[in-house]
């Protein structure tokens, strides 16, 4: 009975000793949240300017031909995919990585953010052209990134360029989606008067090469604050499970020691009868 109630109270104290670890970790990632919703924000207001930008021209009564809006001979696909470079975030990483997996066909390239995914990525033989952490990316290396996979577009090496992300809808809510960068799919646009240096066919590119990378960073950062919201609810989640287990645990070390205490009493009353 005793070797009973010690262990009950082991396992008490380590619950106690892990809650105080995810709640640290549910704390931090709120923190980090906001932070990475900030910087978003931030950047899809140069995002937006751009694609408007663009829709301007494509609304206005000027023949265009670019080779970022036709379509390509090649049937292959280059992908960017955004993954973690730690766990305890649920099924973050799982759901993008089955997203990808679902669409993947042979002779597609992919380059990765996210050193979680990349070990069971390469377990599947999908091809990963490059692979970086992505606690650490700037907007430099999604430029770099974007700049391979532009190339081998126009080079015709691939038919279109897509993003796998994970959408961030709401604190508890975040789906892993598919965008396609490449290639560019027009929106509609006020039509409005502009002047063209050097000729429209020269801005319209640059402004969709500016896109691409513009768009591609700002997945990235909405797939940052669906990871720590995941990770936030996922520790929410651990701190709820340790209370409950916790107060089974806590009943059932009172169980045993009142069971004990009890034990002892009708031993001493055995005694004294048999004196």
């Amino acid at each position: 009975m005793a070797a009973n109630k010690k262990a009950i109270k082991e396992r008490i104290r380590s619950i106690r000793s892990t809650k105080k670890i995810t709640s640290a970790m549910e704390v931090i990632a709120n923190a980090k949240l906001a932070k990475q919703r900030s910087v978003m924000e931030k950047n899809r207001a140069y995002s937006d300017i751009i694609q408007d930008t663009i829709a301007s021209i494509m609304a206005s009564d000027i023949e265009i031909d670019s080779a970022f809006l036709n379509a390509k001979s090649s049937s292959n696909t280059y992908y960017l995919i955004f993954g973690s470079d730690l766990g305890l975030c649920g099924a973050y990483n799982m759901n993008a990585i089955k997203e990808l997996e679902d669409i993947y066909e042979d002779g597609d390239k992919v380059i990765v953010f996210g050193t979680k995914i990349v070990p069971l990525l390469k377990k599947d033989g999908i091809d990963i052209v490059m692979s970086k952490p992505s606690d650490t990316v700037r907007y430099e290396d999604i430029q770099k990134a974007m700049k391979m996979m532009v190339r081998a577009y126009l080079n015709d090496e691939v038919g279109k360029i897509k993003v796998i992300y994970t959408r961030f809808n709401n604190a508890v809510s975040f789906i892993p989606s598919v965008k396609q960068i490449l290639p560019y799919e027009k929106k509609e646009g006020k039509q409005i008067d502009l002047i063209f240096d050097p000729d429209v066919k020269t801005v319209l590119d640059e402004l969709i090469r500016m896109s691409t990378e513009s768009v591609a960073y700002s997945l990235y950062l909405e797939t940052k604050i669906s990871e720590q919201a995941s990770r936030r609810l996922a520790m929410q989640n651990a701190n709820d499970n340790a209370d409950e287990l916790e107060q089974e645990l806590v009943l059932a070390y009172n169980q045993a020691r009142q069971a004990a205490i009890t034990q002892e009493i009708t031993e001493i009353i055995a005694g004294a009868d048999a004196l």
